[in-house]
């Protein structure tokens, strides 16, 4: 089992057990190893104690965080930045299809996708010579993810590279340590005001959150807060543009295309890199 479906697990239990607050022996036991091998297994992977992880998934440090992001975000905006603190210190550089493009459905264009292994799941990743155009996660071997991939290129020739997409994933996936700092060049198709939205969404700084109204607002028109989620829920790339740090104004976790465990898993891993009230050795 991968170490990321064990931690699936132990969020899926958390998500039905938080209240009782449940100790690292009863954690431990339901991913099935022992407390000091599940510690260590959690804390590399999160960055933090399963304690403190505990702590990011709950509603309360969501609404904490969306009222810190929401100025944040509004200077990162004001800036023209991607925004301060990115956990990967990315540079996205968005390159949108045109219409005619866009109706060719990549006819004529080779487009090179493979599977890939990331800190949340096994991911299909697609690039042709424009740059990164598919990334989305998928459950073990999932027909389901190239389907769509199919369906977004359905003119395109299509060719299994699974080492550039192990290369691409390194390089969206990278931590601080990381060296690599060369700029990632992404290729999407949409309309005008879906492109917007994804452009917005890359100045949204790692471990933070911003709600639908308020992005509809940094738009300038806080009244397309519908048409917002709409462009977000359409993301074609998972985690690269991302889409998982828009929540409800309640401060509520759902609404993910790939799954409400899977953004609880990202947004708690992202928020690891921030300084939390307290630490525990739990």
């Amino acid at each position: 089992m991968q170490a990321y479906e064990r931690i699936e697990r132990v969020i899926h239990y958390l998500e039905s057990h938080h209240a009782a607050q449940p100790d690292l022996a009863t954690l431990a036991a339901h991913a099935g190893m022992s407390p000091f091998h599940f510690h260590r297994l959690f804390s590399t992977w999160a960055g933090v104690t399963p304690k403190d992880f505990l702590q990011c998934l709950t509603v309360a440090h969501a609404k904490a965080l969306l009222r810190e992001g929401a100025s944040v975000f509004d200077a990162a905006l004001d800036a023209g930045l991607s925004g301060p603190g990115r956990l990967h210190d990315l540079c996205v550089t968005l390159e949108a299809a045109t219409p005619g493009e866009v109706k060719r459905g990549g006819a004529g264009c080779t487009v090179s996708y493979g599977r890939a292994e990331s800190p949340f799941g096994a991911c299909l990743i697609a690039a042709n010579e424009r740059g990164v155009c598919h990334l989305a996660f998928e459950d073990r071997d999932d027909a389901a993810a190239l389907d769509a991939l199919r369906a977004e290129w359905p003119h395109a020739s299509l060719e299994r590279d699974d080492a550039q997409a192990a290369e691409i994933a390194q390089r969206v996936f990278r931590t601080h340590a990381d060296a690599a700092t060369r700029p990632l060049r992404a290729y999407v198709q949409g309309t005008a005001f879906q492109v917007r939205v994804w452009r917005a969404l890359l100045r949204i700084p790692a471990g933070m959150l911003v709600t639908y109204g308020g992005l509809a607002s940094a738009l300038g028109d806080p009244r397309s807060a519908r048409a917002v989620g709409t462009a977000v829920g359409r993301n074609p790339l998972a985690f690269l543009i991302p889409c998982h740090r828009v929540i409800r104004e309640t401060g509520v976790v759902g609404g993910y295309r790939w799954g409400t465990t899977r953004k609880r898993a990202i947004l708690a891993w992202e928020s690891a890199t921030r300084p939390l009230n307290a630490h525990s050795d739990v």
